[in-house]
């Protein structure tokens, strides 16, 4: 096999095996990104649920937010497409640096090999010619050889690199993911609280309200009835000034008998008042607000046959401290 046939196949391998990886990579993305799509659309139903459950209000969905939402997902989508062709594009660079490290190496190997070829035919003429073909043959299989292990090993160590960017991408979308649930479950959490906090203090507020209500109006009552109370006393002292309205039962002659007549009234339950004379002790009941409710205390006590006071009577008396 000649030189330029053998770099025809080793092209050809290295194009076969790149376009192979190329493809795998590419289908991979594709996975990927759908992955991606497919989850992120779920993430948000499931996180929009738990909001509309959370928040106990039956709110409906906002028109706005899910325009934000479909339209921040197609920017994820159209991301994860750009840097998958940004891989793909970076790979067949260095595939292409690669076949064109091979060929230039092969070329200097094979000027190398015909420098040698020229020197040994120069220093010795007693090698045959079919000795010289078949090291020359070694040495192309050998150098063959070693290109492709030296093509697989860079092949191989593209593949680690490009799945551990890979695993460090999935990672970090992962952590990113787990960190943006935490904060909105935290954000939740923290606005059902104020939420529970503020119908609290709307609640106290509004028994505030009613308990301040009740007491303005058990005050306005209560000052209603001493308003009242002073108009009907008010009205009472215009009727009747300063009058006070006795029952004199009785004038005894002496002290022992004043006291007599008043045990006697007082064990009755009467309010008994003694008044000394020029005549004598005067022994009354009362006093009453009105003339009415004096007169009503004379004819009860003047019927009372125990009592023996027939000649009671209705008298307008002023105490002497007040005349």
């Amino acid at each position: 096999m000649s030189m330029n046939n053998k770099q025809r196949w080793m092209g050809g391998v290295v194009l076969l095996g790149g376009g192979a990886l190329l493809a795998a990579l590419l289908l991979k993305g594709n996975e990927e990104m759908h992955q991606k799509t497919d989850v992120a659309p779920s993430a948000n139903v499931q996180q929009n649920q738990q909001t509309s459950q959370t928040s106990g209000q039956g709110l409906t969905v906002d028109v706005a937010t899910e325009k934000r939402l479909l339209e921040e997902q197609k920017r994820n989508r159209e991301k994860a497409v750009a840097e998958q062709e940004a891989k793909a594009a970076e790979f067949l660079r260095l595939q292409q640096q690669a076949e064109a490290a091979a060929a230039q190496k092969a070329a200097e190997e094979y000027a190398a090999r015909n420098a040698r070829k020229l020197a040994a035919q120069e220093s010795s003429d007693n090698i045959p010619p079919k000795d010289l073909t078949d090291k020359s043959k070694a040495d192309d299989t050998k150098t063959a050889q070693q290109n492709k292990n030296s093509d697989n090993e860079k092949k191989l160590a593209e593949q680690k690199r490009l799945q551990a960017t890979a695993e460090a991408e999935k990672k970090r979308k992962a952590d990113e993911a787990k960190r943006k649930a935490e904060a909105d479950a935290e954000k939740d959490h923290k606005e059902k609280l104020a939420a529970q906090k503020k119908a609290e203090a709307d609640k106290k507020a509004e028994a505030d309200k009613k308990a301040a209500a009740e007491k303005k109006a058990a005050a306005q009552k209560a000052e209603a009835a001493k308003k009242k109370a002073e108009a009907e006393k008010a009205r009472d002292l215009l009727e009747n000034g300063d009058r006070q309205w006795m029952v004199q039962v009785a004038l005894a002659a002496n002290q022992a008998n004043a006291d007599a007549v008043a045990a006697k009234l007082r064990a009755k339950g009467y309010k008994v008042t003694k008044s000394p004379t020029s005549k004598g002790i005067r022994i009354m009941v009362g006093p009453s607000k009105d003339r009415a409710t004096a007169d009503a205390a004379r004819k009860k006590i003047t019927s009372d046959a125990s009592l023996g006071m027939k000649s009671a009577w209705v008298i307008d008396w002023v105490p002497l401290d007040q005349r």
